[in-house]
């Protein structure tokens, strides 16, 4: 009786340890995280932000409920990352969450916040029906509010909503200049990093002149796609924009491709020179991949027209990139009609390449004619990895340091190109362009949760003799498993009587 009675009392303070550890872990708790990019970590740029919060900042997460699981994850996900700021915030941030779903009047409140539903396909007793979703949110300090309307599963929430805070408490915007005048394209034609950098910066055109000094107020500057001459004159007040520690963006076309026309020609806007006195040379050739995006063709045979997508060597997928911040977190890049770069500094400038074409690339010589229906082999790719985009630091105008990132093609950013109806571009383009400007000019570290998010990793295909194996396996190894220890077991008993049989005798 008193075994049974110790027993009972050693349960009972289990489970009260058990209760206690439970309260306690609320406030006081250690967490790893062990993912591949830290996804459940936040960065230095966010912790600096919200700790120096002036003013409390209210979160409306507008989430619906009862969604299939991969979309209520972000629900999840969002509601973990507000609990974090809120910690850190010493109680500068409060949230809520919103069910818009449940009154029609939330919904009309969502609504007319810029929040707007999209429609998912929901399985209900073996079927499908689709439902309004709202997975957005409202942030607001003072009389200031920002929107995020949707947060797509998988992408960086926590630099959409560390940004949002930035953009409401910051005072003053850094200005990063567009430089006009030899043929380049505003802001307005590369709407898209617009849009990305006024979140921080006041993204603006500027005109170079000879006689007037570019402004100190440009924190840096970006030179893309020039097609008319840069006279020397504009070329000195960029050199003596960079002797007092100005930063400088190079995209440049050093050639240039027409589909229409099947033909590809030099670019020559003199800067060739100047860039080599930098360190970087943009060489005068196409740069051609084995691993490229494809163009449609449309080919005839007989009375019959049709169209069909044709691989392009043209336009390489860039998917290998250096371990720096400009580069962190992208995946692949489009480069229509690059050129690949090369080193021609000395040790008095740190050069670090940053994208590289795959180990299949050639290069082929301006002017060219595109042949679509070329059959490409293994020999027509002869070189291996092709630098394509480069960082560079240094003295590189005077004594003072600074920086210039340099890109061997200048319409990867740009929506409209020669007017007509804009096209988007690639979102790793972009960040591409937004990073680099942001790695000159940025000291808040935004640059790294940009591309932030869940990465892609599909699965590996497997041969089909691969698949029946694991599958056999998979439903074989439990049926093993069962039988090996139920022989386990019965020898186990089978021992034990004998071995009590013994004792008897004795």
């Amino acid at each position: 009786m008193k075994t049974r009675k110790a027993y009972y009392s050693s349960v009972l303070l289990i489970i009260g340890i058990l209760i206690l550890i439970n309260i306690l872990s609320t406030d006081f708790f250690v967490r790893l995280d062990l993912t591949e990019n830290n996804r459940y970590t936040l960065s230095k740029a966010t912790e600096d932000i919200v700790e120096n919060l002036t003013e409390p900042v209210t979160v409306k997460a507008y989430f619906s409920e009862n969604l299939p699981p991969n979309v209520a994850q972000t629900r999840q996900d969002f509601k973990d990352l507000l609990v974090e700021y809120a910690n850190l915030s010493d109680g500068n941030l409060v949230y809520e969450f919103i069910n818009p779903n449940e009154d029609p009047q939330l919904e009309q409140e969502a609504g007319q916040a810029g929040i707007s539903p999209v429609m998912i396909n929901v399985r209900e007793k073996d079927q499908v029906k689709q439902q309004k979703a709202f997975l957005g949110a409202v942030i607001e300090m003072g009389t200031q509010k920002d929107v995020i309307p949707f947060m797509q599963p998988g992408e960086a929430m926590e630099y959409a909503l560390t940004t949002s805070i930035k953009k409401l408490s910051v005072v003053d915007k850094p200005t990063v200049g567009l430089i006009q005048g030899h043929g380049e394209p505003t802001v307005q034609d590369m709407a898209q990093a617009a849009q990305a950098l006024t979140v921080l910066y006041n993204f603006e055109n500027v005109t170079l002149t000879d006689s007037t000094e570019i402004p100190a107020k440009y924190k840096a500057l970006a030179l893309v796609a020039p097609k008319d001459t840069i006279p020397p004159m504009h070329l000195a007040k960029l050199d003596a924009y960079l002797a007092k520690g100005g930063k400088l963006l190079v995209a440049l076309n050093k050639v240039e491709g027409d589909l229409q026309n099947a033909t590809g020609n030099l670019v020559n806007v003199g800067i060739d020179d100047w860039l080599s006195g930098k360190g970087v040379i943009v060489e005068n050739k196409f740069l051609t991949d084995a691993n490229c995006a494809a163009v449609t063709v449309r080919q005839q045979q007989g009375n019959f027209s049709f169209q069909s997508r044709v691989q392009f060597p043209y336009l390489p997928i860039l998917t290998n990139f250096s371990d720096h911040p400009i580069t962190k977190g992208l995946e692949q890049v489009i480069l229509p009609f690059a050129s690949p770069l090369t080193f021609s500094g000395d040790t008095t400038v740190n050069y670090t390449p940053l994208a590289y074409s795959s180990n299949k690339s050639g290069t082929s010589t301006a002017p060219t004619y595109f042949n679509i229906q070329q059959k490409w082999t293994e020999e027509d790719f002869p070189l291996g990895e092709q630098t394509v985009a480069a960082a560079i630091e240094g003295n590189l105008a005077g004594n003072t340091m600074s920086k210039m990132v340099v890109i061997g093609d200048g319409d990867f950013a740009i929506n409209n190109k020669g007017g007509g109806q804009p096209q988007p571009v690639q979102e790793d383009n972009v960040s591409l362009f937004v990073n680099g400007i942001d790695w000159l000019s940025d000291d808040t570290g935004l640059i790294d949760l940009r591309t932030k998010g869940v990465s892609s990793r599909p699965i590996d295909q497997l041969e089909d003799g691969m698949k029946a194996t694991l599958k056999w396996v998979n439903f074989g190894a439990p049926i093993v498993l069962a039988i090996l220890y139920g022989l386990f077991r019965s020898q186990r008993r089978r021992l034990q009587r004998i071995k009590r049989m013994e004792v008897s005798y004795e």
